[in-house]
């Protein structure tokens, strides 16, 4: 099964141009999925039935998976299954009739007003690093853009003198605006910070980590933790909270969203 995961894999990056996050998820499930099966003795996808896969639903259910965790698992499935007969490997797809479990959506949690200054208070000393995880949260709450959006910022997609943005996906982009004190943060990373970070080296994106390589999503999860934990802000704490903080205080109308 291993050499037809790695094929859809490709065929997911190379035809259908799905995202990064997307593949990388895929792919994950799917390993899952070949080990579970190969110690059962079965390493053939055209030994795989409809009640095995049921089985192993069953199966992540029995460790304590989230539903959402499951529900994303079926989708690979599916995915997986449907690529596997329309490139003949199967005659049906047999993870067509799988059932994902409900999910119970629950509103999002935001930060108060103050807990959103406590928060971006914290990165205030003088480091580069310092200089960047404060441009990054003031801009992430200034837009209200994804962290996925942000990681990806390159240099020339920064307006400074206009105070916008340019966010590219695939295909599409949008200009987002930014509010003053984002501003002023941006430029004092670009020009005490940003260069530190590179140690000599040359990037593109505007933010880097500390070894002068592209900031990643885990990256930016942890900083967010850590910079919480010092805030004192207990309760649940990600970028998408900060990012919909943003929306919810711009709904409320509260005029220093834009902290301009």
């Amino acid at each position: 099964m291993t050499e037809e995961i790695q094929k859809f894999i490709q065929y997911m990056k190379e035809v259908r141009k799905t995202s990064e996050n997307t593949t990388v998820s895929y792919e994950r499930d799917l390993k899952k999925l070949n080990q579970y099966f190969a110690e059962q003795g079965i390493g053939q996808v055209d030994k795989v039935t409809a009640t095995g896969l049921n089985s192993y639903i069953l199966f992540l259910e029995r460790q304590g998976r989230k539903p959402a965790t499951i529900s994303r698992n079926v989708a690979s499935l599916k995915a997986f299954f449907h690529y596997l007969q329309k490139e003949g490997y199967m005659k049906q797809n047999i993870a067509e009739e799988l059932k994902a479990p409900k999910v119970e959506k629950r509103a999002p949690a935001i930060l108060s007003k103050e807990e959103t200054t406590r928060l971006l208070e914290q990165a205030k000393g003088g480091s580069p690093k310092e200089m960047r995880d404060r441009a990054m949260m003031e801009l992430m709450y200034s837009t209200g853009i994804r962290v996925s959006e942000l990681i990806s910022l390159k240099l020339s997609d920064v307006n400074l003198q206009m105070e916008y943005l340019t966010c590219k996906d695939n295909s599409k982009e949008r200009t987002v605006p930014f509010g003053a004190v984002a501003k002023q943060a941006l430029e004092i990373y670009l020009q005490k910070g940003r260069s530190a970070l590179l140690s000599e080296k040359d990037s593109v994106y505007l933010f880097t980590n500390c070894s002068g390589d592209a900031m990643s999503r885990q990256g930016f999860w942890k900083l967010i933790k850590a910079y919480g934990k010092k805030a004192g802000i207990t309760g649940e704490l990600t970028p998408h909270v900060l990012c919909h903080s943003f929306s919810m205080h711009l709904m409320n109308n509260r005029p220093d969203v834009f902290r301009s």
